[in-house]
């Protein structure tokens, strides 16, 4: 544990501490560090309010003023049990309970309050300079819907107050930007509750959603040698358990029963491309084969999980399977991440490598052929210089994987692109192509996404543009805007002649007066607000305002759509 994840699982403990004193009946259950900050659960029949954070922070502060030493003591199983049961902690007991004979059981106390913890505090709680509770969550005991509710106090600690100051203010930029938030307002998305965890692509979330869609489709089709293919969205039991879903991720999966058979909705597309690929006869010289698929996707997560467009059930990636020889490997690895490079770039976003490993207890096929894949892209990484960190344990149960961490404007980081090697699906499904021998061979099966779901990446340039979309993203490019109805009929020529040079417009042409018109387009954060009064009419020129209020030369209506258009084009093809 790093000294900042011991300063706030320190705070931690102060903040149970708290509570305690406040509410004595209140059960704890576990208080960890996370990458944010904290938090603590508890089990209390009290709805904690902000006047309650407000509270504790006081009592908090005291107790930090008070530069209690943290002690830590070492107890078997069979006393942690007895120590608990006389303080009524159920919760701690079940906690002890699990933990093995044997095992060392540490408990740690600062004042008079104790708890079963593995370690980890700062020295005092003096040493606890600058720390903020941030809200309340309900989360399920164990993160089981089946447990009870629990109320989780999310807070934050750092060393200076500075640095807190600066996390706050981050934070109050992120709900600014939450695309949940945004995504209302500017009209792109909703929610509905007779369909949890499925947005609704509103009108113009449905022309940005198309737009990347549309993107991402010509860069692999035209450029990149994919085809793309669609495959059925639902599958008879039987393909989950030849592909090893039914065993290992049949929870997470909606099951249909229909004339006595079971199925499944597909939670991803590779099964049902190794089905193409059996399809046909194929030789080495045709590899590697790229199919590429946008279907939609559904994953059975758990209600309390579903947050905006980022932990949803229904989905789609720009997903694509590719089928190579052995011996191609680490050229298609290479390609794969010189396209990642290209792609990221274009969106001004900076991001880091991570190459998964072998989880020992949940993993098919041989071993040897993990520590073969492992290497393979491992090896690429290095041939490509790229820096990497390592994270044991957390490969796809089908094989080893490098994944993007992609990090924000304000810093955060976002799991997108994804880059998996499988060495097994092919020998689950038998497939195979012709070598130069003329003997049937097993191919290699890289499993890749760039953005990974559209549904989680325009969240993240939702938030990470503020909404303010580069203008080949908008889904609005421009509104024409008139100064009196006296314009309407010049608005209609410029929006259609605009319109004919491919470009995204609508008009103002209610009775507001002008600055609010104004106002109202800045807000919807469309880039240009073409203006029309008497002046422009009669010269046939277009007064341009951009949404961060810059004010641009007239321009003629004839040169307008032409110039809008070269500035609108996608980055793939630059005017």
């Amino acid at each position: 544990m790093n000294e900042l994840d011991k300063l706030r699982h320190s705070c931690a403990h102060v903040l149970a501490d708290a509570v305690k004193r406040i509410w004595p009946e209140a059960k704890l259950t576990i208080g960890p560090p996370i990458e944010t900050g904290f938090y603590y659960d508890f089990d209390v029949d009290h709805a904690f309010s902000d006047e309650d954070l407000g509270k504790l922070e006081s009592l908090m502060a005291d107790i930090v003023k008070a530069n209690h030493p943290f002690l830590a003591r070492q107890i078997t199983r069979q006393e942690a049990i007895d120590f608990f049961k006389t303080r009524n902690e159920p919760y701690k007991i079940e906690l002890a309970e699990g933990i093995p004979e044997g095992e060392p059981i540490s408990l740690h106390s600062h004042g008079e309050f104790v708890d079963l913890c593995r370690g980890g505090h700062c020295q005092n709680t003096g040493d606890i300079k600058a720390f903020k509770l941030l809200s309340v969550a309900g989360a399920y005991w164990r993160g089981d819907a089946r447990n009870k509710m629990l109320q989780r106090i999310y807070g934050t600690a750092f060393f200076s107050k500075a640095d807190l100051d600066d996390f706050l203010k981050k934070r109050a930029e992120a709900e600014k930007r939450d695309h949940r938030k945004l995504g209302k307002e500017l009209g792109l998305i909703a929610f509905h509750p007779w369909a949890p965890g499925a947005a609704f692509w509103l009108p113009r979330g449905a022309v940005l959603y198309q737009t990347l869609s549309d993107f991402m489709r010509r860069l692999l089709l035209d450029e990149g040698g994919y085809v793309e293919v669609r495959a059925p969205l639902i599958f008879n039991q039987k393909l989950w358990e030849t592909s090893g879903h039914w065993q290992h991720y049949a929870k997470d999966m909606f099951h249909v029963a229909s004339e006595d058979d079971n199925f499944g909705l597909k939670p991803m597309n590779c099964p049902g491309h190794y089905l193409i690929f059996q399809m046909d006869l194929h030789s080495y010289r045709d590899l590697p084969l790229r199919l590429h698929e946008q279907s939609p996707l559904h994953r059975n997560e758990v209600s309390g999980a579903l947050s905006g467009l980022t932990r949803v059930r229904q989905f789609s990636q720009d997903d694509a399977h590719i089928f190579l020889r052995p011996d191609q490997i680490q050229q298609e690895i290479s390609e794969l991440l010189a396209l990642v490079a290209r792609v990221y770039k274009m969106f001004d976003l900076n991001y880091s490598f991570q190459l998964s490993t072998r989880n020992p207890e949940k993993f098919i096929g041989e071993i040897a052929a993990w520590t073969e894949a492992e290497a393979a892209l491992e090896s690429a990484l290095k041939a490509n210089q790229l820096e990497y960190t390592v994270v044991p344990n957390e490969a796809a149960f089908y094989g080893p994987k490098i994944d993007l961490q992609v990090t924000d404007a304000l810093d955060r980081k976002w799991q997108c692109a994804t880059i998996q090697l499988d060495y097994n699906a092919p020998e689950r499904f038998d497939l195979s192509y012709i070598g130069e021998d003329s003997k049937r061979h097993r191919p290699v099966v890289v499993h890749r996404a760039i953005f990974g779901s559209f549904e989680r990446f325009i969240a993240l340039l939702i938030e990470h543009y503020a909404g303010a979309f580069p203008l080949w993203l908008a889904p609005v490019q421009a509104r024409v805007v008139v100064v009196s109805e006296k314009q309407e009929t010049f608005a209609r020529q410029v929006a259609t002649d605009l319109k004919k040079h491919g470009l995204r417009v609508d008009l103002d042409l209610s009775n507001d007066k002008l600055g609010a018109k104004i106002r109202r387009a800045q807000l919807e954060k469309i880039p240009h607000m073409l203006v029309l009064g008497d002046k422009e009419v009669e010269s046939r020129t277009v007064s341009v305002r951009t949404r961060d209020g810059k004010q641009r030369p007239p321009i003629a209506l004839a040169e307008l759509g032409a110039a809008l258009a070269s500035e609108a084009a996608s980055p793939l093809h630059p005017h």
